[in-house]
């Protein structure tokens, strides 16, 4: 029982710091205080908007700060802070990243290619949906700007899809109240399974990708 309760441990002090931390915040400044949160949770992840958003609807919710208020100013934290990784993506432009893509071991320059074409394809359902997802959510902006995606047409879906999720997440914290952390616990399970299922996405490329180099049919194309 010891054991198990270590990393959970672990966890919730580092949700009650990260808690205590936006409270500041959010007491300091109000509703720009959780939109500087939210835009400082885009730009590093691990700051998750599972507390902070949920956080902002209790807030609204004991008159700390206008509920209307805190789904303006989280959803202008998530733009602001997606604007500044898709800043990122354009610096870097398309011939940088695949130069530094491809030093990486296991990934070969059709890889770059093939993923380029999907977000050609894909990538306006990627860049809405994928502001609903953990990890990804903040993420997906650098490709975007890698691609140079037309900056209204990702500033109109990163803020659809930042005020969908943000309102499903200030609203709930708004109507549970004291019991806004309930939130938390389950949307933990949520970005862990997300994290998982990435986790193992990986895995099996590297597997394939191993397999694939160390095959003998390999050697003797090459011969």
């Amino acid at each position: 029982m010891v054991r198990r309760a270590g990393p959970f441990l672990a966890f919730r002090g580092m949700t009650d710091r990260i808690t205590d931390w936006a409270t500041g915040l959010m007491d300091a400044l109000g509703a720009p205080g959780a939109g500087a949160a939210i835009a400082l949770e885009n730009l590093f992840p691990p700051l998750p908007s599972e507390v902070i958003l949920p956080l902002a609807g209790f807030a609204a919710g004991q008159g700390r700060m206008n509920l209307y208020a805190a789904l303006l100013w989280t959803t202008a934290g998530s733009v602001v802070g997606a604007l500044a990784l898709y800043g990122v993506g354009a610096l870097l432009g398309r011939d940088r990243t695949r130069a530094i893509a491809t030093r990486l071991p296991l990934v070969r320059a059709a890889d770059i290619d093939r993923t380029e074409r999907w977000f050609q394809r894909h990538g306006t359902k990627a860049v809405f949906f994928g502001r609903m997802i953990p990890i990804f959510r903040s993420m997906i902006s650098v490709p975007a700007g890698v691609e140079r995606m037309p900056v209204p047409v990702f500033l109109a879906l990163t803020t659809l899809g930042s005020l969908i999720w943000n309102a499903a997440f200030v609203l709930a914290g708004y109507a549970l109240g004291d019991h806004w952390h309930r939130v938390t616990d389950y949307v933990s399970a949520y970005s862990k399974a997300v994290l998982g299922a990435a986790v193992l996405a990986a895995l099996g490329f590297a597997v394939t990708r191993l397999a694939a180099l160390l095959s003998p049919g390999r050697g003797k194309r090459r011969g």
